[in-house]
C-alpha cells in the first residue's frame, strides 16, 4: 500500500514530460552513467559538454568497431544532446515509428540520435547541432 501512496504524487512531480520522452531520456542517464564510471568522464548535460561526446564518439570511430557493436552507445550520446537542448530551449521528445525526435518552440524538428550516427560516420557534430537547435530560429 505504501507504494501506490506515493506514486501519484510522483507522477505528479514528474507528470511534465511527455510520454515520447521515457526511453530518450533512460538513453540519455544510461549514457551519463555509463561516461562516468567507465570512462570517468562527467557530463552535466550543458552544450560545452557536447565537445566531449564528439571527441569520444571520434575516437570510438578511429577504433573502428563494427556499427552493431557500437549502436546503443551512440543512441545513446544522441538522447543525450536531445535532452541538453530540452533542458535549454524548452523542447519536447516526439516519436512515430520508432524514431525520436527534438521539437524545439519555434517548431522545427532535430534528430540528434540521427547526428550521432552520423558523428560516427565522420559527417556530424552533437555540438554544432545544439548550437542551431538553441539558436534563435
Amino acid at each position: 500500500m505504501t507504494a501506490h501512496a506515493t506514486a501519484p504524487s510522483q507522477a505528479a512531480q514528474h507528470g511534465t514530460r511527455p510520454s515520447a520522452a521515457a526511453k530518450p531520456v533512460r538513453w540519455a542517464a544510461d549514457a551519463v552513467a555509463t561516461m562516468r564510471e567507465g570512462a570517468r568522464v562527467r557530463l552535466d548535460y550543458s552544450a560545452q559538454s557536447l565537445w566531449r561526446v564528439d571527441r569520444m564518439i571520434e575516437e570510438i570511430r578511429r577504433e573502428e568497431p563494427p556499427y552493431a557493436a557500437v549502436e546503443s552507445v551512440l543512441r545513446g550520446f544522441g538522447a543525450y544532446a536531445g535532452e541538453v537542448i530540452v533542458r535549454q530551449t524548452g523542447a519536447e521528445w516526439w516519436t512515430s515509428g520508432g524514431e525520436h525526435w527534438v521539437r524545439t518552440p519555434d517548431g522545427r524538428l532535430w534528430d540528434p540520435i540521427d547526428e550521432a550516427r552520423r558523428c560516427y560516420g565522420g559527417h556530424g557534430s552533437l555540438r554544432l547541432l545544439c548550437r542551431d537547435a538553441t539558436a534563435p530560429g
